[in-house]
């Protein structure tokens, strides 16, 4: 079967599970309700809560963008395309991109963002800082180059240590055996100064190598207790949620996951292997994972979510799992898992003040397909007030929705005079038009029955909102 074909027929998939998709979900004691904060992104791979309380998110091909929460309005604040290994390059089905992405811990005064790429050909990973100056990224400093990358397995979620340093996982970049070389940056999680230098109390003498024996760990998270949690993509199976210790060996290729198998045993016993917190096997894809530490939603309070990126076919479902740990976060005890009609989901955030959650999905098409969504899943009964100076004020709604044959667009003041787009959920461009009014009305009785997303963009930024055709 091509990939064409493959990717027509994922397309078509994901439209009967977006239109399928819930909009209140309800737990135990909490309703949630959803919001679409953007539609149309191009494969996020981050989403990240920032200092300045604006969500930003990578994006595949080479871009990053910062997103206002309350409305999703949306600037591209990096472009570093032309850097960034292309599908032209390295074929289809590839892993290649702008990845993970973290925060200076004094940003207020040193307003610095750390991001996480492959570059090349010859592949390679590379991790750079780059500084704010309120509109966009700009000057690259590189701290961390020519880590060996592939088409696959590149690794490269970060966080901020407590003790300010940066932790960055590696993949292996298919060559299993790199993650035993304690000599080398592969398969491991590394941990640098924010300057890009060796800490000193590094557990390996002059090394970044802060663990050994990861396959392609894409999550990484601290809990408040100041414990490391890491997921792991295994091989067909034993996916691995971890906790990182310092000098830790956690078995790749010798082993995958828990040491039960007779060669297994003896492995774990020669090379004193860390064994995961819990896996999941066949593999289901785990990826982006945060820690859960609100009052908004009680149920997921100290509980790990996970973004789950589905195994092969969807056999095992793409979805949102909420991980439930021991008091003293050392042992793994439950799982539940939710938003399975989403098609492939690649990370999620939290908003700190209202404890909304967000992911980010990436299609029903592996290594992703259109149109990517940064979801909001909101408890409105604990929702605070919003900063006004935060707020970007433009704005519109579409009614009503679903449609038939004709759409309103109500727009604030900012938006009038504004160019949009109407875009079908495969990506095709239906058609443009000028915002004349308030109240501006399209025609849709031609469109064929689906899902849609008008996007506009001004100098205030780029806003979505989809709408749905029946008849």
């Amino acid at each position: 079967m091509t990939n064409k074909l493959l990717l027509l027929i994922g397309m078509l998939a994901f439209q009967v599970n977006i239109l399928m998709s819930q909009d209140v979900l309800f737990l135990d004691s909490t309703t949630l309700t959803k919001y679409e904060l953007v539609t149309g992104l191009l494969i996020p791979w981050e989403i990240a809560w920032g200092p300045d309380d604006y969500i930003w998110a990578t994006e595949r091909p080479g871009t990053v963008v910062r997103i206002e929460p309350s409305t999703g309005n949306y600037t591209q604040v990096l472009d570093i395309r032309f850097r960034v290994v292309n599908e032209d390059e390295v074929g289809f089905g590839s892993e290649y991109g702008m990845l993970g992405m973290a925060f200076h811990p004094d940003f207020e005064n040193t307003p610095k963002v750390y991001v996480a790429y492959t570059s090349g050909p010859p592949i390679i990973v590379r991790l750079s800082s780059f500084d704010w100056d309120g509109e966009a990224l700009v000057n690259e400093e590189i701290l961390l180059n020519n880590i060996e990358g592939a088409n696959y397995h590149n690794g490269s979620r970060l966080v901020i240590s407590p003790d300010e340093k940066i932790m960055m996982t590696t993949g292996d970049a298919s060559n299993p055996i790199l993650s035993q070389d304690t000599f080398g940056l592969n398969g491991k999680v590394l941990r640098l100064n924010l300057d890009g230098s060796i800490p000193d109390d590094n557990p390996f003498p002059d090394s970044y190598v802060y663990s050994i024996g990861h396959r392609n760990s894409q999550g990484l998270v601290y809990s408040p207790d100041g414990i490391l949690y890491s997921s792991e993509h295994g091989n067909l199976n034993s996916d691995e949620l971890n906790i990182i210790e310092a000098a830790g060996n956690y078995g790749w290729p010798f082993t995958e996951g828990e040491c039960n198998t007779g060669v297994e045993i003896g492995y774990c016993e020669d090379l004193d292997i860390i064994e995961p917190l819990t896996e999941w096997s066949p593999c289901v894809a785990v990826n982006g994972i945060d820690y859960y530490n609100h009052d908004a939603i009680p149920e997921w309070k100290d509980k790990i979510l996970m973004a789950v990126l589905g195994g092969a076919g969807f056999i095992r479902k793409p979805r949102v799992s909420v991980l439930s740990l021991s008091d003293d976060g050392l042992s793994f005890t439950s799982e539940e898992e939710y938003f399975e009609n989403f098609g492939r989901i690649r990370d999620v955030c939290i908003n700190p003040y209202t404890g909304s959650i967000y992911f980010a999905t990436n299609g029903n098409v592996y290594p992703g397909s259109g149109p990517n969504q940064i979801i909001e899943y909101r408890n409105d009964d604990a929702t605070v007030s919003v900063d006004p100076e935060l707020t970007i004020s433009q704005d519109f709604t579409i009614v009503p929705n679903p449609a038939q044959d004709v759409i309103s667009l109500n727009v604030s003041p900012e938006l009038i005079g504004t160019e949009f787009k109407i875009i079908s959920y495969d990506g095709s461009l239906i058609s443009t038009g000028t915002i004349r009014d308030h109240e501006h009305q399209i025609e849709i009785s031609e469109l064929s029955i689906g899902n849609y997303y008008i996007i506009t963009d001004n100098a205030l930024g780029k806003l979505t909102r989809t709408f749905s055709v029946i008849r």
